[in-house]
C-alpha cells in the first residue's frame, strides 16, 4: 500500500541552530577563524551615545559576509535568503524570533557614510584576502562591499 504524507504544521519546533549546522559548514570555519569582536571597538566613534539603537554592527557585517562568500549581489535578495537558511541564522546569531534588518539598512549604508563602507570592505578584505582565489565567492558580488 503506498503511503501518503499529509503537510501539517507544528506550532512550535524544538530544536537548537547549532544542532542543525555541520561541523564542516564553511560558515562554521569563518566563525571559528574571524574574531568579530573589534568591529565594535573599531566603530564605536561613529555612534552617538543617545537617540535610538542601531543595529548591531558586527551582525551587519556578517550579513554582508554572507553575501560575499554566496555571491549574492543584491541586499533584498540577501535578506530573503537569509530568512531561510538556518546555517546563514547560525552564523549572524539571528533567532526565528528576532527582527531581520530590512535590506534598505544595507543600501542607505552602501550610499550613505563612506567611512563606514570602506571599513566593511577593508574588514572583509583583510579577513578573507584570498576568498575567491579558493572558490569561496564570486568576485563581483564584492560590489557589495566596495566604496562608491
Amino acid at each position: 500500500m503506498m503511503g501518503q504524507h499529509t503537510r501539517s504544521e507544528s506550532l512550535f519546533y524544538y530544536f537548537r541552530l547549532e544542532d542543525q549546522v555541520p561541523e564542516n559548514h564553511l560558515l562554521r570555519l569563518v566563525d571559528k577563524h574571524i574574531d568579530f569582536d573589534f568591529v565594535r571597538e573599531r566603530l564605536k566613534d561613529s555612534y552617538s551615545e543617545t537617540g535610538r539603537p542601531s543595529i548591531d554592527p558586527e551582525l551587519l557585517l556578517r550579513i554582508l559576509l554572507i553575501g560575499y562568500l554566496y555571491g549574492i549581489n543584491s541586499e533584498r535578495k540577501l535578506v530573503e535568503e537569509l530568512r531561510m537558511h538556518l546555517a546563514w541564522r547560525w552564523f549572524t546569531g539571528l533567532g526565528f524570533d528576532q527582527e531581520m534588518p530590512h535590506h534598505s539598512t544595507f543600501s542607505k549604508n552602501r550610499q550613505g557614510d563612506s567611512m563606514n563602507r570602506r571599513y566593511s570592505s577593508g574588514c572583509l578584505k583583510k579577513s578573507l584576502p584570498n576568498a575567491s582565489q579558493w572558490g569561496w565567492c564570486v568576485e563581483t558580488s564584492c560590489r557589495l562591499m566596495e566604496p562608491s
